[in-house]
């Protein structure tokens, strides 16, 4: 099953239309919700389920064989916790972005062209891949936690796909 989704990932990164123009630079963004949170918990910040924890470390495997150059998380436990076993397994430190400032993070992402992963939330990740591709895209159900969103760059456009994982937690 993994390497077939890395095939699909590696299939989808290379569509692009014409041929890039010398200075440009085809790149990827991979944005996801944070992985199952504590709900029983009332903090503000509840941390990941075991649950949770086990589909951060599948996220980690999914994309082990992808280029990146970037890790981006909200600043919370549960999106850093998320994102924590793909920044070791790749050696990337994960810089935080203020969720409620998504215009401007992704002007930022868009900017950079990098490879990236970036862990949101589910009112802001369908929301953040939207605004990088120029479509108005609503937030998600909070029971929703197996969403990839892919946005692949090509001559100063973006094509979004639309991922699901399979994961059964035990």
């Amino acid at each position: 099953m993994k390497n077939f989704l890395v095939i699909i990932v590696a299939f989808l990164c290379f569509q692009c239309e014409n041929k890039p123009q010398a200075e440009e630079k085809i790149f990827t963004i991979y944005l996801v919700r944070h992985a199952e949170k504590d709900t029983a918990s009332s903090s503000n910040d509840p941390a990941l389920t075991i649950c949770g924890l086990e589909r951060s470390e599948q996220l980690a495997e999914l994309l082990q064989a992808v280029e990146l150059e970037a890790i981006y998380s909200s600043d919370y436990v549960r999106t850093r916790d998320t994102a924590q076993p793909l920044s070791e397994a790749k050696s990337i430190n994960i810089q935080m972005y203020d969720p409620r400032e998504l215009p401007a993070f992704s002007k930022l992402l868009l900017e950079r062209k990098e490879d990236a992963f970036v862990v949101g939330h589910s009112n802001t990740t369908g929301v953040l891949a939207g605004l990088l591709v120029g479509e108005e895209l609503e937030p998600f159900d909070e029971s929703i936690y197996n969403r990839v969103y892919q946005v692949v760059f090509c001559n100063k456009k973006g094509r979004l796909h639309l991922l699901h994982t399979s994961f059964s937690c035990e």
